[in-house]
């Protein structure tokens, strides 16, 4: 991924003559980091993004950030104005070598003074990389070719000793499996895993799980466990949305284990941490027999999506309802990618659960709602029926993400933009409650757009929904902007009864 400019055009013609390279380019550094991103996550391999100097380079931060918690192969190429103008103020002169700090397994600075030739050596791609280039006004263009191997480095097989007796143990003192978002090749071993060992899961949307697990995947189950809280807690894979999962930091007595590729705790507190491929886990542990449920997870689980159901049916053009019905058209799709903040929440509570949604995506590493469309485009380079479903506040961080679509490709794309006047999840914090109507204005980001505009720009179709009654949608050839203008007073009343909700 270029991003053109006058210090690295040495770098972008060569990249562009060179053979075995697929180029994209893009206007927008911070939208050229997560597409790029995004083409790591769908890939498994490196992708780089190559920027010019100054203020360019920092713009690929957040995508940084995310490539690290995420644990994605992505390569910064920044160029740079020769080390004679470090610290000068010369224009398009900042401090680029170690711009990123922490977030990377680390980089070089090409034409400093470490002197360093070798821009990837001592990198395992397992992780964010920057290659900082000093180049001269008149730099020669340099031969670049593509690398022999497109893969990233696998990790080591976990040592699962401590796991197997977690699992044995837990049939005494109950547990509970939370999985958050699975690699696709992981997904397989998991499941059949958790269908041996009986125990209550909730399970992510981007498990690949949610649906495929049937009742063993719990309803509402964020709630449920705070409710009656097992002995001990297994997650597998990225660190999980619920709130639950948080709320283990004021839990000390249960035992947590975590195992994921991406070496993070994602708890504050003492627990115990596996880094590695979760089906590498599982295959090395052999069978452990069923632990079932032993705390009666299960039957309430059953009684509460009962009850979900009944509001649902109440309030259909809440915004819960609007989500239901959504999850049950987005079926028609090969894939989902689904936003932060309230619709990867919403969609865990009431999504649809009939039919198995195998891939899903979203960008967990840091939670953030920036270059969510640009990481959506970037994971499904060429693929047809690919839908992304986001927040309006996501979609205005990303407006200049649509002119990717072209490079992208695919037919029949379906962008989801539940438009709710701003971040309305603010809103129900206990903090929030009973604050004047202006300051809940200032904590929402609450604004009046609407999003037809902007798919005439780019050259998207567009239907707006403003009822459940109204929801009749059939994917065209081009991309549709798909915008869900859920009704709030209901939305109220929704939320207002599922706090009330027994059994």
């Amino acid at each position: 991924m270029v991003c053109a400019g006058a210090r690295n055009a040495p770098l972008v013609l060569a990249l562009l003559d060179a053979e075995g390279v697929r180029v994209w380019n893009h206007f927008d550094e911070r939208s050229a980091g997560f597409f790029a991103t995004g083409r790591s996550m769908d890939s498994g391999a490196p992708c780089a993004v190559v920027t010019t100097s100054g203020t360019a380079a920092a713009e690929l931060l957040p995508a940084m950030v995310e490539a690290h918690y995420q644990r994605r192969p992505l390569v910064a190429i920044t160029a740079d104005r020769p080390e004679r103008f470090r610290g000068s103020g010369a224009p398009q002169a900042v401090e680029q070598a170690g711009i990123f700090g922490c977030y990377g397994e680390g980089g070089c600075d090409l034409g400093g003074a470490d002197g360093v030739r070798e821009p990837f050596s001592g990198w395992a791609g397992l992780g964010p990389w920057h290659v900082n280039v000093c180049l001269e006004e008149e730099h020669p263009v340099p031969e670049m070719r593509s690398g022999e191997d497109g893969t990233v480095s696998r990790m080591p097989r976990p040592n699962v000793t401590s796991l197997v007796s977690f699992v044995r143990d837990g049939i005494f003192e109950g547990l509970a499996v939370l999985v958050g978002g699975l690699e696709p090749e992981e997904r397989e071993e998991a499941f059949h895993f958790l269908k041996d060992l009986g125990v209550p899961v909730l399970a992510d949307v981007t498990s690949g799980l949610r649906e495929a697990l049937g009742e063993l995947s719990l309803v509402d189950g964020d709630r449920l466990l705070r409710e009656n809280i097992p002995g001990k807690v297994l997650r597998l894979g990225d660190v999980p949305v619920g709130r639950f999962w948080r709320d283990l930091e004021n839990h000390p007595d249960v035992k947590v284990l975590s195992v994921t590729r991406t070496g993070f705790s994602g708890l504050a507190r003492e627990s115990e941490l596996i880094i590695g491929r979760v089906d590498d886990a599982i295959r090395g542990m052999g069978p452990v027999g069923t632990v079932g449920d032993v705390q009666d997870h299960l039957p309430r689980s059953k009684r509460r999506g009962a009850r979900i159901v009944e509001l649902l049916e109440r309030f259909p053009d809440s915004e819960p309802g609007m989500v239901r019905l959504l999850s049950t058209y987005a079926t028609l799709g090969e894939s989902l990618f689904v936003g932060n903040s309230l619709p990867i929440r919403e969609w865990n509570l009431v999504g649809q659960r009939d039919s198995p949604m195998l891939d899903v995506r979203a960008n967990r590493g840091a939670n953030g709602i920036d270059g969510q469309i640009s990481t959506w485009l970037g994971a499904t380079i060429a693929a047809d029926d690919a839908w992304g479903v986001f927040g309006d506040l996501t979609a205005l961080y990303d407006l200049a993400a649509p002119a990717l679509l072209d490079q992208a490709g695919g037919r029949r794309r379906v962008l989801v933009v539940i438009n709710n006047g701003g971040g309305r999840i603010f809103e129900r914090l206990p903090r929030m409650r009973g604050l004047e109507a202006d300051a809940a204005d200032v904590m929402a980001n609450a604004h009046g757009h609407r999003f037809d505009d902007w798919a005439r720009m780019w050259g998207m179709d567009y239907l707006r929904v403003d009822s459940a009654a109204s929801f009749d949608f059939e994917p065209g050839e081009r991309t549709t902007i798909l915008e869900l203008c859920p009704d709030r007073a209901q939305t109220e009343e929704f939320w207002i009864a599922y706090e009330d909700l027994g059994g």
